[in-house]
């Protein structure tokens, strides 16, 4: 037996993602690429970057951690099925709706993979998805971790409920636009 790279994409973010909290969390620097601050730069190449770096960042090992035990389970499936540039396209548009939305409503920082997390938690659901037909599957994790989002979004409690709501509708428009289909 042998180990395998087996899923370039999701490991490749998921070590950028450790290196990154090393640097940041652990060292204390470059923290200000990783994190989206409130307000539009359109002159800073930085604040660019940050629209999609934020979900690279993480405020605590166990934010981390948390975050990589999903990347790591459902990424490769995600990667497997539809293949690896369609994860890029899927991982960055979420990273970039979730920034714009986040900056339109909000006046407070983001970091964190949690967009792309429940972007993956959706579209896993979806896998199956035939057309005209919907699981229920994807009924029930909609409900369960969508709806727990939306309850759990009046707390203030430091954590973006938003983020992980817009990856999961990300993560829904995707696996119906993509139908079950393979790569």
């Amino acid at each position: 037996m042998r180990v395998t790279f087996n899923a370039p994409v999701v490991l490749t973010f998921s070590i950028i993602c450790a290196v990154v909290y090393v640097l940041t969390g652990m060292m204390g620097i470059m923290q200000d690429l990783f994190v989206l601050q409130p307000g539009w730069e359109f002159s800073s190449a930085g604040w660019y970057f940050r629209l999609f770096s934020h979900t690279m960042g993480h405020a605590s090992t166990e934010h981390l951690m948390g975050n990589l035990a999903f990347v790591l389970l459902l990424g490769p499936i995600v990667e497997e099925k539809y293949g690896a540039k369609n994860l890029i396209i899927m991982m960055l548009s979420t990273a970039l709706i979730t920034s714009l939305l986040h900056l339109l409503f909000f006046d407070h920082g983001l970091l964190g993979a949690s967009g792309i997390v429940f972007m993956l938690i959706l579209i896993v659901s979806l896998v199956n998805f035939k057309n005209k037909e919907i699981p229920l599957t994807f009924i029930l994790v909609v409900i369960i971790f969508i709806g727990k989002e939306i309850l759990s979004s009046a707390e203030n409690d430091g954590v973006s409920h938003f983020a992980h709501i817009i990856g999961g509708i990300v993560g829904a428009v995707f696996g119906f636009a993509l139908g079950g289909k393979k790569a």
